[in-house]
Parts: C-alpha cells; structure tokens; sequence
C-alpha cells in the first residue's frame, strides 16, 4: 500500500488462495446488548462499506456470531467469514466429535451461511484449557477428523489454528494440517513473541497470517505516560520502554494507535490484521490509518530498537496491562 490510496489493499491468505484486505474485523466486541449491541451492528455495515473484506468471530466471543448473523442479515456477507471451535457446547469436551459438529451447525445457523471460510480450533496451544489432541505426538484426535470431515463435506472451506501462545503453536502449525493460522497477543509494537516462532513456522508451511489485537487489548490505543511513570505493576524494563516509545511519538508527531495498526501492516507476510472496532466511528479511524501506508524504513528501525529493551514479557507482567482499571488481586502471566 502506498500513501494516498483510497481503498484496501488486498494480500493473498496464504496457501488457500483467498485475497482478503489487509484489514480486517474482529467479532469480540461485536456482541452484548443494548445500544452496545447497536453500535457493533452499525461498525459490520460501516466496515463492509469500507471494502474490509474478512471478518472473524468465536462462539466464546459472548454472543458475537448471534450479532454479527443479524448484522449480515443486514448489511450482506463479507468475502471471508471465518469462527471457531471451542466453549461450545457446555459442558465442554474438544474429543466429542458429535458435539462439535453440533457446534459448527449452530455457527453456520447463527451466522447465516451454507459454508465457512475458515473453522479455526480457538487457542488448543493454551496448557491447561483444553485437550484437543489424544495423540499428544501428532497433534491428531476426534477434532482433527472432524475438520477433515468437514472440508470433504463442502461445509467448510479452510481449517486453521487461533492461538494466543509464541511457543505452543508453532509445533501444531508443523503438522502442516492447518492452512491458516491466527495469531493474538504476541505481535505488536511491543509484544514481538511471534517473530522468533510462530510466523516462521506459519511461512514454511505456506500458510495464511492473521494477526489479532494490534493494539494489545487497548495498552497501545492511547498514551498512558503518568500511568507508565507511576504505576507500580509495571516493570522497569517494560516502563522504560513505554518511555522511549512515547518519545518517538513526540517526534513523529503521530498517535499511538496509528503507529501500532501500521506497523503491524508494514509486514508483507502478514496477510490480515483485524481491529476491534466497536462503533462505525472506530472502523473509520482504523481504514484511515491504514491507508496512510506502511511505515518508513527509519521509523521501522526505531521501533525494532525501542522492542529490544524489553524482547520478552517481563516475569509477573499482567497479560492484559491494566492501563486505566484498578488493580486488584494478583496480576501473573499467563
């Protein structure tokens, strides 16, 4: 993409084919009730409207797939439609092949399709939270036949992984099984996990890119410098970091949400990044910063440097930084 574009780019998902614009919209907010529920509604019409082709969502996003069928109902379907396995139904067993089959019919109802794009297994890098796999080995069992299945069916087009974890995941993506990979929380201006593992693991295989959360759940939307400068949860490493980033803002006289969604899209091997946009307004400033292009080579230099101050997650640091919400309670990595 260059400057002054008005549409989208669009970039190929890897080995599947599709071309999606590499912006895309993630469902987790597009949920609840209310005038919430109104204005998630209103950001799916805005976003189709904006040429933002993907649009990705999970049944443990609340009631996201319910929503978003109604705003698809309204406003027509996107190019690529991708939701997941996993939470449902309850109580949850990811070695039930009748019960996730039941969960896929209900996703397809819900969102008012005859077919998927892409079925995603939601997070099976997470220890500890599900058991997708009896063969511990070979990453295979009931779900793996399951996809299988389904792709042979025709009510699923393409399989892929939605994990959250840098070094879990890519021994799944080895597999070669999987033909799209979503990757959260481990690929932003300051959380760069996934460049040792994951995103070599994911080329190697040919597979599609998605990142999610470039802004890591709101700690890269807005400064927070008397937050950084007094909050006690925060590292020393991390709040020197935040610091220097801070400083490179002044200078590039740029907002910190715009310099983390074009960073994130400066990166060619990325196929999509999708925002959690909550209102039409959201999904407006989101294409607009997108437009304005990849981010010059200097600036990418700064970046990499101001990543190097802190290149893993400090011990103890909180998953999701509590930037504006009280802390209470212990706050561990997960």
């Amino acid at each position: 993409m260059t400057a002054g574009n008005t549409t989208l780019n669009r970039r190929t998902l890897g080995r599947t084919g599709l071309q999606v614009t590499e912006l895309g919209l993630g469902g987790l907010f597009v949920s609840r009730h209310g005038a919430a529920r109104e204005d998630g509604i209103a950001a799916v019409g805005r976003a189709l409207e904006l040429d933002i082709n993907y649009i990705d969502t999970a049944p443990g996003y609340a009631d996201s797939e319910e929503v978003l069928g109604a705003a698809l109902r309204q406003f027509g379907q996107p190019e690529v439609l991708s939701t997941k396995l996993g939470g449902r139904p309850q109580p949850f067993d990811p070695r039930d092949k009748d019960a996730l089959r039941r969960s896929v019919e209900t996703s397809l109802a819900l969102l008012g399709r005859d077919q998927l794009d892409i079925l995603m297994i939601h997070e099976p890098d997470r220890p500890g939270q599900y058991d997708w796999f009896e063969d511990k080995e070979r990453f295979h069992g009931p779900v793996v036949e399951l996809l299988d299945a389904l792709k042979r069916e025709g009510l699923v087009r393409f399989c892929g992984l939605g994990g959250t974890t840098a070094y879990e995941l890519p021994h799944i993506i080895a597999t070669g099984f999987y033909d799209v990979v979503l990757t959260a929380f481990n690929y932003s201006l300051l959380w760069q996990e996934a460049r040792h593992e994951v995103l070599p693991a994911a080329k190697r295989q040919q597979m599609g890119i998605v990142i999610g959360s470039p802004l890591q759940q709101g700690a890269l939307a807005v400064r927070r410098d008397e937050e950084v400068a007094t909050a006690r949860w925060l590292s020393s490493p991390r709040r020197r970091q935040f610091q220097a980033l801070y400083a490179l803002l002044d200078d590039l006289d740029m907002p910190l949400a715009e310099l983390a969604l074009r960073w994130v899209l400066s990166n060619p091997d990325i196929s999509c990044t999708l925002t959690g946009s909550r209102s039409p307004q959201e999904v407006e400033w989101n294409v607009a910063a997108a437009l304005k292009g990849p981010l010059p080579a200097d600036v990418l230099a700064r970046v990499d440097e101001i990543a190097a101050l802190a290149p893993f997650r400090p011990f103890e640091e909180p998953f999701g930084l509590p930037f504006g919400r009280e802390r209470s309670g212990p706050w561990m990595a997960r």
